[in-house]
């Protein structure tokens, strides 16, 4: 125990925070899956092993990644992509579909189901990173650059889109900052963001999900005239907010568990603001915050630039995703479907999540290694290849 102790790099203090995500994602899940576990006819214990089953592997893998080298993954970024887009238009045509969508794949012999958006976030990440990296000398070049980059992008934005368009779009945000890091130019920028938006345009009014759209959004925009039915979510996720108080019901206490369709997974932040009040939903905000700022001093300090792309793409989404989640649970979007990052109840996302905390630590361990390489080192800009 020791020697695994010894052998934990990186930053400690995001080792701290997937050690409190953790725990309070075992405490907040074990108090939302009552009404889940009454539909399966199980007991709250058999949901609540299986969960932390999974986050121990989240560790696991989390521990592998983050003692590779983080160049490892410049290596195998275009495999990634090559796997992802494939996999991307097999779960449209095959995947299961849920609430119009196809967003899932089954993993044979194992009962679980796979989001191939997990992979394709981490993808297209890791491709950006290296791709922007290494063009850098001719970065403005719109052949040898530009397209390749833009491609990807818009590809692996509309793929996603068509069944999921709140990753779709949380994606491609992160990605127009990963181009503005880049340094590509502001008219190439404007342009990958006005195909975006044409794309982002078809998706919605010839997708399969045009008339759920715009019903989320007729409902987020009145919610006084809404159907009751269309609004019942975003109410009850409200009304355990609104009953939270200061200090919130308690451990184990809240309500609108037994209401709340998604409790232990897209509306956990509301159960968990029910129940621990606001002190703790400030408290959570908190943590994500203070990741973000780890993850920024990774991203300053990180000797090359791809280290320094690929921690700050992996970071932005993980925290940008954070507070989509808990925006759309106090009523400021949309529901949208998005789970808390390391918190909510999930199987492969708990297990991706896990692989991108690792891939930043991978970067962040290693930081001081040059100064042992080459005493007095002049260390390069974190945009230089």
């Amino acid at each position: 125990m020791n020697a695994i102790i010894r052998s934990i790099k990186g930053d400690r203090w995001i080792w701290l925070i997937v050690i409190l995500l953790s725990l309070i994602s075992l405490l907040s899940v074990y108090s939302a899956i009552g009404s889940l576990a009454y539909k399966r006819g199980v007991a709250d214990e058999s949901i609540l092993i299986k969960h932390l089953a999974m986050i121990i592997g989240g560790i696991v893998l989390m521990y592998i990644s983050h003692k590779l080298d983080y160049r490892y993954y410049s290596g195998i970024s275009k495999l990634l992509m090559y796997i992802t887009i494939p996999l991307l238009l097999y779960t449209l045509a095959f995947g299961s579909r849920i609430n119009e969508a196809s967003r899932w794949i089954a993993i044979p012999g194992t009962g679980l189901s796979f989001q191939t958006s997990d992979l394709a976030k981490l993808a297209l990440i890791t491709y950006l990173a290296r791709s922007l990296s290494r063009k850098q000398e001719n970065i403005k070049d719109v052949k040898q650059s530009f397209i390749p980059i833009m491609g990807a992008v818009c590809v692996v934005f509309v793929l996603i889109a068509w069944a999921n368009m709140s990753t779709a779009l949380m994606l491609f945000g992160v990605s127009i900052l990963l181009l503005i890091m880049g340094r590509i130019s502001v008219k190439q920028i404007a342009v990958v963001m006005l195909a975006g938006s044409v794309l982002l345009a078809g998706v919605v009014f010839l997708g399969p999900r045009k008339h759920l759209y715009v019903t989320r959004i007729n409902t987020f925009m009145h919610p006084e005239v809404a159907n009751p039915d269309k609004s019942f979510q975003a109410d009850h996720a409200k009304i355990a907010i609104a009953t939270g108080g200061l200090f919130g019901k308690g451990p184990g206490k809240s309500s609108e568990v037994n209401y709340l369709p998604e409790a232990y997974s897209d509306e956990i932040f509301a159960i968990i603001v029910e129940e621990y009040g606001m002190v703790g939903g400030i408290v959570l905000i908190s943590i994500y915050l203070f990741l973000l700022y780890r993850c920024i001093k990774i991203v300053t300090r990180a000797p090359k630039a791809f280290g320094a792309l690929l921690a700050a793409g992996l970071s932005f989404s993980l925290t940008i995703q954070a507070f989509a989640n808990m925006a759309v649970a106090v009523g400021l979007g949309p529901v949208t479907g998005v789970p808390l990052p390391f918190v909510s109840m999930g199987g492969t996302s708990m297990l991706f999540t896990s692989i991108a905390f690792g891939i930043i630590l991978s970067v962040s361990r290693d930081i001081d290694e040059p100064k042992k390489v080459v005493v007095g080192e002049i260390r390069m800009s974190p945009l230089t290849p």
